[in-house]
C-alpha cells in the first residue's frame, strides 16, 4: 500500500509540474506550458520513494522529504510540487504519533519550508505558492491529529467493550457459584434435617415393635411427616432448578423464626428434650436474616441429634442485642456437632458440610459464627447476625423504587 501511494503521488507530482498557475493571458492555470528541470524530477523521484518506509520510520521520511523540498524551493525554477510529499510524511507523523509531537513536529515543518520558501525561493515572499505550503502543511499536521484521535477514541471504546463483556462473564459465574452453593446448602439442610430424624423413628419403631405397638405406630407416623416434608422441599427446589424462565413467585413463605416451634417439635418427637428461648421481638426480620437463623438453628439440632447421644438435651435461644440477633444452640452431649470426638469418644467418620454451611449462611448476611466443644462437655453454636444494616437497606431500595 505504500508503494502504491508513493507511485500515485509520485504521479501527481509529475502532473502538476507541467501546470503553470498563471500561464494563461488573464492569469488562468494552463497545462503544457511549461514542463520540470531535470532536478525537479530527480528531487520528485527521491521525495516519492521515501514515502515507501513512511509507516516504518515516520521521522526518518518527514525529515527526507522535508529536505528535497527544502532544496526545490530554494533552486527550483520554475518549481515542481516536491511539497506533496513531505506533505504526506507530515500527515503519517501526526498520525502515528502524540499531539504534543505533532505540534512541535508541525510547527517546526511548517515554519522551515514557509519561510524559506518566502525568504529564499525565486518568488515573491507573498506569491500564492507560498502560501499553499503554508496551508497544506497546516492541512496534513491536523488531518493527521484527526485521525489518530479517532483511532484511539474507537480503540477505547473497543477496550471498554471487551472489558464489559468480561466483567459480564464474571459476574454470571460468580452469580452461578454463589447460586450453586446457596442450592447445596439448602438441599444439605433439608435432607440431613429430615433423614435424621427418619433414622431416627425408624429405629424406635424398630425397637419396640414387638413390645409396644401402639409407641411404634407413632413413630412411623413421625417417620412419614418427616418423609413428606423432605419430600415436599425437595420438590420445590427441584421444581426451581427445572425451570427455563424466571421461577414463580414460591406459594409459601420461607422458613423463619416464626416456624420455630414446628421445627423444636420434630426433635422433640424423635427424643431430643429441647429449651426455646426466643425474644418477642424476634419476629418480622429481614427475610434473609430469618431464613439465616432458622437454617442455624435447624442444622445444630441436627447435629445434637445425630452426634450427642442418646441422653443429650439441647437449649437454644434467640435474642436481640443491639442492632444484631444473637442464635445460640448449646447441648450437654459428650460427643461434638462436628463429628470430633467427645470424652473418650472414637473418632468417627464425618465428612458433614454443617458447621461450613452455618458460616457461609452468616457470612452472606455479614455476620460472624463460631462453634466449639463446651467446658465440661457438649457443644456450642453462636452465631450473630446483623439486622439493622439490612433493615436499613430495604428501607432505601423501597424509597428509591417510590422515587
Amino acid at each position: 500500500m505504500d508503494a502504491a501511494l508513493a507511485a500515485a503521488v509520485l504521479c501527481c507530482m509529475v502532473f502538476a509540474s507541467f501546470v503553470d498557475p498563471h500561464g494563461g493571458p488573464d492569469g488562468t492555470p494552463t497545462f503544457g506550458t511549461r514542463s520540470p528541470g531535470v532536478i525537479g524530477v530527480v528531487l520528485m523521484v527521491l521525495g516519492a520513494a521515501a514515502l515507501v518506509v513512511r509507516r516504518r520510520a515516520p521521522m526518518t521520511v518527514l525529515a527526507a522529504t522535508a529536505a528535497v523540498t527544502l532544496a526545490e524551493l530554494v533552486t527550483g525554477e520554475p518549481r515542481a510540487p516536491v511539497a506533496m510529499s513531505a506533505v504526506i510524511a507530515l500527515y503519517t507523523v501526526a498520525a502515528s504519533t502524540d499531539r504534543p509531537t505533532t505540534w512541535r513536529v508541525g510547527l517546526a515543518t511548517i515554519t522551515v519550508l514557509t519561510g524559506s520558501a518566502m525568504l529564499a525561493g525565486p518568488l515573491p515572499w507573498y506569491a500564492q505558492e507560498n502560501l499553499g505550503i503554508f496551508a497544506w502543511t497546516g492541512m496534513a499536521a491536523a488531518a493527521g491529529d484527526a485521525v489518530r484521535s479517532r483511532r484511539a477514541f474507537v480503540d477505547a471504546i473497543r477496550e471498554r467493550a471487551e472489558r464489559a463483556e468480561r466483567t459480564r462473564e464474571e459476574e454470571a459465574r460468580r452469580r452461578v457459584a454463589e447460586e450453586r452453593l446457596r442450592i447445596a446448602r439448602d438441599l444439605h439442610d433439608v435432607v440431613a434435617h429430615h433423614i435424621a430424624l427418619v433414622n431416627v423413628q425408624a429405629g424406635v419403631a424398630a425397637h419396640v415393635m414387638d413390645k409396644r405397638p401402639d409407641q411404634a405406630k407413632e413413630a412411623l407416623a413421625h417417620v412419614r411427616e418427616a418423609s413428606r416434608s423432605a419430600l415436599g422441599e425437595l420438590r420445590a427446589t427441584v421444581g426451581l432448578l427445572r425451570q427455563s424462565g424466571d421461577p414463580e413467585a414460591p406459594t409459601e413463605p420461607a422458613p423463619g423464626l416464626g416456624c420455630l416451634e414446628d421445627l423444636v417439635a420434630t426433635f422433640r418427637n424423635a427424643g431430643l428434650p429441647v429449651e426455646v428461648a426466643c425474644a418477642e421481638r424476634a419476629t418480622g426480620l429481614p427475610a434473609a436474616v430469618d431464613l439465616a437463623a432458622y437454617r442455624i438453628i435447624q442444622e445444630a439440632l441436627t447435629n445434637v441429634r445425630k452426634h450427642a447421644g442418646a441422653d443429650a438435651r439441647a437449649e437454644v435461644s434467640v435474642i436481640l442485642v443491639g442492632p444484631n440477633i444473637e442464635v445460640t444452640v448449646l447441648d450437654n452431649g459428650p460427643g461434638t456437632e462436628d463429628g470430633r470426638p467427645g470424652a473418650g469418644q472414637p473418632v468417627p467418620d464425618s465428612g458433614g458440610h454443617g458447621l461450613l454451611g452455618m458460616r457461609e449462611r452468616v457470612a452472606a448476611v455479614g455476620g460472624s459464627c463460631t462453634a466449639g466443644p463446651r467446658y465440661g462437655g457438649g457443644f456450642r453454636v453462636h452465631a450473630i447476625l446483623p439486622v439493622q444494616a439490612h433493615a436499613t437497606a430495604g428501607r432505601a431500595t423501597h424509597t428509591g423504587d417510590a422515587g
